[in-house]
């Protein structure tokens, strides 16, 4: 869930050789995001997500980022429509920024601006935006681009440093999510966590004044506000199962066996 290239099949370097006549055209179609169940989110998000997306906080390894939640079962985004349309207000910047991505020096000092080649809008038929100019230059189109993602990587830096003040503050707890069914099915989200209420609620008044210092207890709060739309993820996935099972084929009963001398199940006549 926290791997950087969560929805890229095919990122390689934007270049002038590779790439001087192809274009992109990207629209409302997020059928790429299909198959996620959360993607990372940034703390400067958590103001806008909070009132559609229950925020967490998933580990890998030393690593630790928020991110929203968009399902309960792996590899199915609640927030997508039949015909792949996105079903909130609010967009997380890491959906938004597909196709395009940084990839970074293994010191993390030089990022180069890559493009997943697998994208449906990728095209040398001038559908969109150009990639590169007549000159060999960037266009203003891939300009944004890059400005938008030196935005997020500077995001993605701070979101960091409030994920290991938590951690140092030792305020998270692992948490689940259960859902049952009408028909009795359980399905259980697990493999993330929340922070604890009674262990922010025992905070030095030193350790509250420096989260309030950068925003991050505000940042908080809204992660503990954000908990509320689990019951939005709940309807949209009970929505869904019902969806399911009207579509489901009915099976056909299986003809039961015959008795001797009439169907099955009826009484026969005793002899005299």
């Amino acid at each position: 869930m926290t791997t950087q290239l969560l929805i890229y099949e095919s990122a390689v370097p934007v270049s002038n050789q590779r790439h001087a006549k192809w274009s992109v055209e990207v629209g409302a179609d997020y059928a790429f995001s299909r198959s996620v169940n959360a993607v990372p989110l940034m703390a400067v998000e958590f103001l806008p997500a909070a009132t559609e997306y229950a925020i967490v906080f998933a580990a890998e390894g030393d690593n630790l980022l928020p991110a929203a939640i968009l399902g309960v079962r792996g590899k199915e985004n609640l927030y997508l429509s039949a015909d792949n349309k996105w079903q909130a207000k609010y967009i997380p910047a890491f959906v938004r920024r597909y196709p395009f991505v940084f990839s970074s020096s293994n010191d993390g000092t030089t990022f180069t601006l890559c493009i997943d080649e697998a994208f449906a809008g990728f095209n040398q038929q001038g559908r969109g935006q150009r990639l590169i100019a007549d000159d060999g230059k960037p266009t203003p189109y891939t300009d944004n681009v890059l400005n938008f993602l030196r935005e997020y990587q500077a995001q993605f830096v701070r979101t960091q440093s409030f994920c290991k003040k938590l951690k140092e503050l030792n305020l998270l707890e692992p948490m689940q999510a259960q859902i049952t069914t009408p028909s009795g099915e359980r399905v259980s989200l697990t493999g993330f966590l929340g922070i604890d209420r009674k262990k922010l609620r025992a905070l030095s008044g030193e350790a509250l004044a420096s989260l309030a210092v950068n925003d991050d207890l505000e940042s908080i709060y809204l992660h503990l506000y954000s908990m509320r739309n689990f019951d939005d993820v709940k309807n949209r996935f009970l929505t869904l199962r019902s969806a399911e099972a009207q579509a489901a084929p009915v099976a056909e009963p299986s003809p039961e066996p015959v008795g001797k001398g009439g169907k099955s199940g009826a009484k026969q006549p005793a002899k005299a």
